[in-house]
């Protein structure tokens, strides 16, 4: 079943707010993000998210603790979320789907103002951490090309040791960002009693991207 708090903090805790390369004035509106819930077929489990005000708490955590070392020693900051700076605002609006062994969240923002993005430099491609009983990866993977819009492809693993056993959790991270509007999708694969895990479908998630972007840039 489909949580609203639970289904906006796993693909808000990945991320990364950007401001558009292209000048002048952006319009938008995130509501049409709802437009990708058509996409889906009568196999998965859909839940449209009503535009609601971003919740800085649901910003504010990171999947990753602290006290980790990583590789290359200076990338850290691109290995973990960013959160919004102090006093920026705005709204959301977010599809879900849950079917064919995969989760796939579209999440539209609109934020008060364009905020500051640094994309991972040539060296910072490939990060490795570890750390207590956690260790994992967090790579640069191809994301769609869309006109007048940066984005950008993220592939996170992370391997935990909990009572002996060991638990992988692993997530992908599309993004584009245009002026103060952002569209992300999250896409990881389902864990479900007695059945093995599913490759997550990344086709789909770059493709739900596109949709969303061009949805919401009308």
């Amino acid at each position: 079943m489909l949580n609203l708090r639970a289904v906006l903090v796993i693909g808000c805790v990945w991320l990364l707010a950007a401001c558009s390369s292209e000048p002048g004035e952006v319009a938008a509106d995130i509501d049409n993000v709802a437009d990708v819930k058509s996409t889906f077929g009568p196999e998965f489990q859909v839940k449209n998210i009503a535009r609601t005000g971003i919740d800085p708490k649901l910003l504010a955590g990171t999947a990753l603790p602290p006290g980790l070392t990583f590789d290359p020693a200076d990338c850290s900051k691109f290995a973990v979320s960013q959160q919004l700076p102090q006093g920026v605002q705005g709204n959301m609006a977010a599809v879900a789907a849950e079917g064919n062994g995969n989760r796939f969240i579209t999440i539209a923002l609109e934020t008060s103002e364009p905020v500051q993005f640094n994309e991972p430099g040539r060296t910072c491609k490939r990060i490795g951490f570890a750390g207590g009983q956690m260790r994992g990866l967090v790579e640069s993977v191809e994301a769609p090309r869309i006109d007048g819009v940066q984005t950008l492809g993220v592939h996170r693993i992370v391997q935990t040791v909990a009572g002996g056993k060991s638990h992988i959790g692993e997530l992908y991270n599309y993004s584009a960002y245009f002026g103060p509007y952002q569209v992300l999708v999250t896409a990881n694969p389902l864990v479900l009693p007695n059945k093995p895990t599913v490759p997550v479908d990344t086709e789909r998630a770059r493709d739900l991207l596109v949709a969303a972007v061009n949805a919401v840039r009308g």
